[in-house]
């Protein structure tokens, strides 16, 4: 079985930084997560836990469960110095004053839509973004963040042509994420999991545009979390910020005091099971959540990616 392919029995989950004793299903599955735990409160933008060394072959809370863990084998690196804004004593980095890639680039042949056609969603686009503007790339020896991080990437329009299940449904076992896409955002940008070319975490080290974008070999423009430019926009309890490619929502959801969850409030694929808007109608339906924390946006998937996204 490749690799890419892999499913992995599900074992008892230990939750990063607090303690399960129990397991519970979650409400569209046959297979089990670990208990839900009430939220430790929100989490500091100014000392986020460094995901570095959070990669498993099987699905844990506050780990991407990836399909490939050999990163050495890559050779396409990641930035290549450790900012200042990575605490390495205390495994933390501080989003607040992290470096990014100076420049305004807008793209006006941006295209994106969704749709649905019997019962698919059908989402077209050219990997451009719809609503703002990126830096410049490749990042220019004159811009600071060049120190840390030397891109040599162009942003290149890409076809985005994906088919997804209107209504997803579980597999039988949680799955590993691969490289490249894993969803599509609401800006008309690729997805991509928590993990740069090094098998670390993506967020702290690679320094990205305002918007938390930047194009990897292929000119392919992607985030590795739900950036700011759209959670920004996103005030309310629950927002739907993007689709994975398994076909499940991806949301901001917010407490009541406005903070978004953490991953004591959700699953290993980084999902709960929670009243959302979805096709149309408030349902109690399984998605995913962006958070400030560590894998980000999704640790492994509940449903079956489609093929047609070429993972």
């Amino acid at each position: 079985m490749s690799a890419q392919s892999r499913r992995f029995v599900l074992p008892t989950v230990i939750v990063l930084l607090s303690v399960l004793s129990t397991s519970c299903g979650t409400a569209d599955s046959g297979f089990r997560y670990a208990t839900k735990v009430t939220s430790r409160g929100p989490i500091n933008p100014a000392a986020i836990p460094l995901g570095d060394g959070y990669v498993s072959t099987t699905p844990k809370i506050g780990y991407v469960e990836s399909c490939f863990t050999d990163f050495s084998e890559l050779g396409i690196g990641g930035a290549q110095v450790v900012g200042p804004w990575i605490n390495t004593t205390t495994k933390t980095w501080d989003s607040l004053t992290k470096a990014a890639v100076q420049g305004a680039a807008s793209w006006p042949q941006a295209s994106f839509s969704v749709t649905v056609s019997s019962d698919n969603r059908i989402i077209m686009g050219n990997d451009l973004p719809i609503d703002h503007t990126t830096g410049s790339f490749p990042i220019r020896p004159t811009d600071p963040a060049f120190v840390y991080d030397h891109n040599p990437n162009m942003i290149r329009p890409q076809s985005i042509s994906w088919s997804l299940p209107l209504n997803p449904v579980a597999a039988q076992e949680p799955g590993c994420v691969g490289l490249g896409p894993i969803g599509v955002l609401n800006d008309g940008v690729y997805l991509f999991d928590a993990l740069d070319g090094e098998g670390r975490d993506a967020a702290a080290h690679e320094v990205l545009d305002t918007c938390q974008g930047h194009p990897q070999m292929a000119g392919i423009l992607h985030h590795h979390d739900v950036p700011s430019c759209l959670l920004s926009k996103a005030k309310g309890r629950s927002t739907l910020v993007g689709y994975a490619a398994d076909g499940y929502g991806i949301y901001a959801e917010r407490t009541a005091d406005g903070a978004l969850l953490t991953n004591t409030d959700l699953d290993a694929c980084h999902g709960r099971t929670s009243p959302v808007l979805w096709n149309g109608t408030v349902q109690d339906v399984y998605h995913y959540d962006a958070t400030l924390e560590y894998p980000y946006t999704m640790g492994c998937y509940h449903g079956t990616p489609t093929s047609t996204t070429g993972l």
